[in-house]
């Protein structure tokens, strides 16, 4: 799905990592909600409370999921899935676009 269509966007962005992950949130009608946002390069370690499913649509990177001991490459489009109530390590090696589902369970 390229667009949301009929959903509704919080104007305040989600700024992480003193500017270098930033991101906005969009609401939809059946209550479900997706972050849309770019990460700068560089190196991270997100915490989740929701299932989330990270839809990388431009970038270079590398995923270290919760319980791996092997990166996870991703050049161009991708997609990972990170399970509730852990946490995650990105490698950035060039600006990325992503957009994350929350999914509740």
């Amino acid at each position: 799905m390229s667009q949301f269509d009929q959903v509704s966007i919080v104007k305040k962005a989600n700024v992480y990592f003193d500017g270098k992950v930033t991101s906005r949130t969009v609401l939809f009608a059946d209550g479900t909600k997706k972050t849309l946002g770019i990460m700068m390069p560089g190196e991270y370690e997100f915490g989740t409370d929701e299932k989330e499913i990270m839809e990388i649509l431009a970038g270079d990177l590398k995923v270290l999921l919760p319980g791996d001991t092997e990166w996870i490459s991703i050049s161009g489009e991708g997609e990972f899935t990170v399970p509730a109530q852990s946490k995650f390590k990105l490698q950035i090696a060039t600006v990325t676009d992503y957009c994350c589902s929350y999914v509740q369970e």
